[in-house]
């Protein structure tokens, strides 16, 4: 179908996200358990947090999977109204895949070295990614 391609970078993210999160929970799990965590107290305690308990290479992996559900649902609208709108192909399917790319990328480096201005670098570019998808569906839909 005329415009669809762009939904294939969408469901990759998606894919991603749900990686982020089976490994945000095989490292969570056992980091929980070997602190012994009381989870009740967790909401119990406005002192009480993971963040403050647990090793930050574990929270590394949960503050990425929350960053996957921030700035990447405007992608998701974005590659929605440009397939619906029939301009999903070409340039702007493959600019959703460097919007991926990048975004796959921002996630491996907090996970793992959380270099910050690494990390603000491809967040940056990955931004810039997007605003081009947007403006090319605002194009399209306004004139």
């Amino acid at each position: 179908m005329i415009g669809m391609d762009i939904l294939q970078p969408a469901v990759a993210l998606m894919i991603w996200t749900m990686i982020m999160w089976a490994w945000m929970y095989a490292t969570r799990i056992p980091a929980m358990q070997k602190a012994k965590v009381d989870v009740d107290r967790l909401v119990r305690d406005p002192d009480a947090s993971l963040d403050r308990t647990l090793p930050n290479e574990v929270q590394w992996k949960a503050h990425n999977y929350n960053h996957l559900h921030e700035q990447p649902t405007v992608f998701y609208a974005v590659c929605i109204t440009l397939a619906i709108i029939g301009a999903g192909d070409g340039v702007n399917a493959f600019l959703a895949w460097i919007y991926v790319g990048l975004r796959v990328i921002h996630s491996l480096v907090q996970v793992t070295a959380n270099k910050v201005l690494v990390r603000f670098v491809l967040f940056s570019i990955s931004s810039l990614v997007l605003i081009v998808l947007i403006a090319d569906a605002a194009i399209v839909l306004f004139t």
